[in-house]
């Protein structure tokens, strides 16, 4: 099969990153031994940062955008999947050092492909995407760490983005007291829908100086960063763990040791691009069963068709969406 397909292609042209949709076939992508018919993708922080320009995702121009991509196999030579199957990818260097899930027809690595969980559609795969296996993944490693419903308040920050919609979800359904931070307080009514007890506007945030300010948490998922990072830091308590996901707010750090030597806290840097596959499977496992959000409904922001695709990436770097954007490939 070579017949042209579209694509979402980002280039960088006299020192710009310029994006478009463009006519490609499979010998344009990158190899792989999976073909997978593209049905539904997404957009997370990382896409709009790679398709404006805004941040450097891209390793190598051009490039098929795309970090997420779920779908039918149409070609496959691993054994492992047949035509037909329904599979999903997230992560794995899509949209970053290979080309990703923003076209019709997308090729991968056969150790990249997850099979749908059972009860899934392609629809539900990507409404969770990226964001919520990141939740798990953080979820899943405090966990690991000790942390217990039951133990204490769990704080999330960003709350109202995708990250942050579906981590205070889960957490909710695992019986555990979530404390949902935001800079929209028009959003408070959205948290606590989702479950979170209580929500703190970051605008009421005392960040105190000291090293050590009053212990407040059990566990922390940030997606802020900077000052936001620096404040868990010293206000979670005695051998709490804190996932450290995003940078919306800066990708600075200044702290001291206290919290680690003192309180024992544990900071955990969670990478959900480079998971492992034996980890990657059971943290969609989990997303099927135990750490199923509940609420997913709720976190949809939109549905777009793919030819409105650039739509979506300004309202996310600007901070003004909510929840998540799902893109209907076909």
């Amino acid at each position: 099969m070579n017949k042209p397909f579209t694509a979402y292609r980002i280039h960088e042209e006299a020192g710009k990153v310029q994006a478009r949709f463009e006519q490609l076939t499979l010998d344009d992508l990158s190899e792989g031994n999976v073909v997978i018919r593209a049905k539904y993708s997404d957009v997370n922080y990382k896409d709009a940062l790679a398709a404006t320009g805004a941040g450097k995702i891209l390793r190598k121009f051009p490039l098929v955008g795309g970090i997420d991509v779920s779908g039918t196999v149409v070609e496959s030579g691993d054994r492992r999947f047949a035509k037909g199957d329904k599979v999903l990818v997230t992560g794995c260097g899509l949209g970053e050092d290979r080309d990703g899930g923003y076209s019709e027809y997308v090729r991968v690595p056969g150790e990249y492909v997850i099979p749908l969980p059972e009860g899934f559609t392609e629809k539900k795969a990507m409404m969770i995407g990226t964001a919520g296996f990141t939740a798990a993944l953080a979820i899943h490693r405090m966990e690991h760490n000790g942390l217990k419903p039951g133990d204490g308040p769990v704080v999330v920050t960003g709350a109202t983005g995708g990250v942050g919609s579906i981590a205070v979800n889960m957490l909710a359904g695992r019986g555990y007291e979530v404390v949902a931070v935001t800079g929209k307080a028009e959003s408070q009514d959205y948290l606590k829908k989702l479950g979170a007890a209580s929500v703190l506007l970051r605008q009421d945030i005392d960040y105190g100086r000291r090293p050590l300010e009053k212990a407040l948490w059990q566990g922390a998922i940030d997606n802020v960063g900077g000052e936001m990072l620096t404040w868990l830091t010293r206000t979670t308590s005695w051998w709490g763990s804190i996932a450290s996901i995003g940078l919306a707010g800066s990708h600075e750090l200044n702290t001291t040791v206290m919290p680690f030597i003192l309180r024992g806290v544990n900071l955990l840097g969670i990478n959900s691009m480079a998971t492992p596959r034996k980890l990657r499977l059971k943290i969609w496992q989990r997303i099927a069963t135990d750490l199923f959000p509940k609420k997913l409904n709720l976190t949809l922001a939109e549905e777009l068709p793919f030819e409105r695709l650039p739509e979506a990436f300004q309202p996310l770097l600007e901070g003004r969406h909510t929840g998540r954007t799902l893109i209907r490939i076909r």
